[in-house]
């Protein structure tokens, strides 16, 4: 699928052999803030979800692809959720692994082959991201992608004991009415 493949990364759907890159990411509490995750997730719970991964967006509402370098070596996640084809919208929402690897443009070439994909594919009249008040790289790449901040939600996660506000961040698909 062209619309999958970048210059820099592609996106592929989730393989068996993807299971210790999973328990990596999924038990890794700095992104559990973003995640809205609290608790780790055993190798036998992420292995069946891999094992129902092949389930059809419109049944599950979700999409979790691999961001893959071009040499195959897996650098983050990038997932569609929320799925609403009635009202044609979805979440998204994207993990670049390692540091290492942020700041490289990884991020933004899969954000925009997995908007393309559901405008394009899925035929959506939006795509939006909730981002953290503090979650500066996140803030810069979907804005750098055209996303527009539509609102700011007041005292919206609870993180250690206080809360953070959240930002709402919409891209609007002009082509779909």
């Amino acid at each position: 699928m062209l619309t999958l493949k970048g210059e820099k990364v592609d996106l592929r759907a989730l393989e068996p052999e993807d299971l210790e890159f999973l328990f990596s990411v999924e038990n890794d509490e700095e992104f559990w803030e973003v995640s809205s995750t609290s608790t780790p997730y055993s190798r036998y719970i992420l292995k069946q979800y891999l094992e129902n991964s092949h389930r059809d967006i419109y049944e599950v509402r979700q999409l979790r692809l691999m961001i893959c370098e071009k040499n195959g070596s897996p650098v983050g996640l990038i997932d569609i959720f929320d799925f609403d084809p009635k009202n044609r919208r979805a979440a998204i929402g994207i993990i670049i692994n390692c540091r290492n690897n942020r700041q490289k443009g990884f991020g933004a070439e899969a954000l925009a082959m997995v908007c393309n994909y559901c405008f394009t594919h899925l035929e959506l009249h939006q795509v939006y991201a909730n981002v953290g008040m503090e979650n500066v790289s996140s803030k810069l790449l979907f804005e750098k992608s055209g996303f527009k901040i539509t609102a700011q939600k007041k005292d919206w996660i609870r993180v250690n004991g206080s809360y953070k506000d959240e930002l709402l961040y919409q891209l609007i698909n002009e082509n779909v009415h």
